[in-house]
């Protein structure tokens, strides 16, 4: 068992599921007069005031499993049966493209155009967005699911049925755990694999 710990601890990152997202990221820069005219409210929509814009992205979320710290305190033996309880799993946008030729934008005829500034503080909302959806997307179950996938076999090839053994995550993730397991920063990781060997 001390050998097998040790393989996968070696894997140190085991990158268990990617996802490809596509979203349109809008906004709608209106002006509006708003004040009081005879003591009457008013709030008007200023004719040719609109800017609007469209923009295409594309973001590639991986979801990894760390196995730096996995140890003997991570598995369990109950007579054949053999938990295996996982570390908490991660999520990372290791990209994101903008589609330049398909951004779509309207300035009306009193306005300028929108700034390479506003427009990279856009796809960082957008980006935003993209990690806010990433409990819908079901991808840290399917990392768990994938992660159990890879070392099932090898609990299989030390003599453990299959139906024995469970693989699991140390508690079930709620909305509120996401922020800490979420990073927005692409990084550039190579990914180690375990071989049942």
């Amino acid at each position: 068992l001390q050998n097998t710990i040790l393989r996968i601890n070696n894997c140190n990152r085991l990158y268990t599921s990617e996802y490809k997202v596509h979203k349109i990221i809008t906004y709608d820069d209106i002006i509006r007069l708003q004040g009081s005219f005879f003591s009457q409210h008013i709030n008007w929509k200023l004719p040719l005031g609109d800017r609007k814009i469209a923009i295409p992205m594309d973001a590639t979320l991986k979801a990894y499993i760390n196995f730096s710290d996995f140890s003997k305190q991570n598995v369990s033996i109950e007579k054949n049966r053999i938990t295996v309880v996982l570390p908490d799993p991660k999520v990372i946008i290791t990209g994101s493209r903008i589609d330049h030729d398909h951004v779509k934008e309207y300035t009306s005829f009193l306005r300028s155009d929108f700034t390479d500034e506003e427009i990279t503080n856009y796809t960082h909302q957008g980006i935003e967005s993209i990690a806010r959806s990433i409990p819908q997307l079901g991808i840290l179950e399917s990392a768990r699911q994938n992660a159990a996938n890879v070392l099932i076999p090898i609990f299989i090839k030390m003599g453990y049925r299959d139906k024995n053994i469970n693989v699991v995550f140390s508690k079930n993730f709620t909305d509120k755990d996401l922020p800490a397991l979420i990073n927005i920063e692409p990084q550039d990781n190579k990914t180690k694999t375990i071989s049942g060997n």
